[in-house]
């Protein structure tokens, strides 16, 4: 099943309704692409497999490690996951080296 891998989107069930009233099963499929991302804390690019609307709002976000930092955990897919504790991780890093030189110009 193609389900986004950042923003959680899957297949949603619904019914087709008739005038007399009859429904039908039926299936609606997210629109899902496969894309790559540059992380610029990493430094690398990551292939995902998106819907549209995540595209569109990482472009709002401010970028994509911008965007998967924000995003909920329960929603990422664990391939997403590892990249988010990697950017945290790598963030994390960053700003102690910059205390430890703020301190040290103190």
């Amino acid at each position: 099943m193609a389900h986004c891998e950042l923003s959680g989107k899957a297949p949603v069930v619904k019914n087709l309704v008739s005038h007399s009233n009859i429904k039908t099963k039926s299936r609606a499929h997210p629109n899902i692409h496969s894309k790559k991302f540059f992380s610029y804390q990493l430094g690398r690019s990551f292939q995902f497999k998106v819907s549209t609307s995540a595209i569109r709002n990482i472009d709002k976000a401010g970028g994509f490690d911008i965007f998967i930092v924000q995003q909920k955990n329960s929603l990422l897919s664990p391939k997403a996951l590892q990249v988010k504790k990697q950017i945290l991780r790598k963030t994390k890093n960053k700003t102690k080296n910059s205390e430890e030189k703020h301190e040290a110009k103190n």
